[in-house]
């Protein structure tokens, strides 16, 4: 049941969010050109991991899904609340993250634990969030998370 109505709350913000928030262009770019990068890219591993999870791009939104590949973290409402604690660690402050984190700790409060260890594996990570990943897509995955210490 908390999920649905974690997942409702998205579904409400989203928009504004985005229409406030989310000034870049969209990528132009499709699952099927990220599965035609090398296979060792942060994009093929970006392919695989819409793939896996049956998702597609969302425009303007592209660098969320990048999040969940460098940081390794699966799409249920707790692997999103863990992935907001560590980049929050990482120094990224926004609306987003602060509600998603907000949330957590209310609707999962014996979570608190592993949200701090999420948090404190994003300090330990160099600053990542405010990349331009449409650049890097050719660039290896493994290279990426060993420069900026991502694990």
């Amino acid at each position: 049941m908390k999920e649905i109505i974690i997942e409702k709350l998205y579904k409400i913000v989203k928009v504004p969010y985005e229409f406030l928030f989310k000034n870049a262009a969209p990528w132009e770019i499709n699952i099927s050109d990220f599965i035609n990068l090398p296979d060792d890219s942060l994009g093929f591993h970006l392919g695989c991991f819409l793939l896996k999870y049956n998702l597609e791009p969302q425009p303007r939104l592209e660098e969320h899904d990048i999040y969940h590949v460098l940081t390794n973290t699966g799409v249920l409402v707790t692997d999103e609340i863990n992935m907001q604690f560590y980049l929050l660690g990482n120094g990224k402050k926004s609306p987003f993250v602060f509600m998603v984190i907000a949330t957590g700790l209310v609707f999962y409060p014996f979570r608190f634990k592993t949200f701090i260890e999420s948090y404190k594996k994003g300090k330990q990570a160099h600053q990542f969030y405010h990349l331009d990943f449409l650049k890097m897509l050719p660039v290896p995955l493994a290279n990426i998370k060993s420069t900026f210490n991502i694990y």
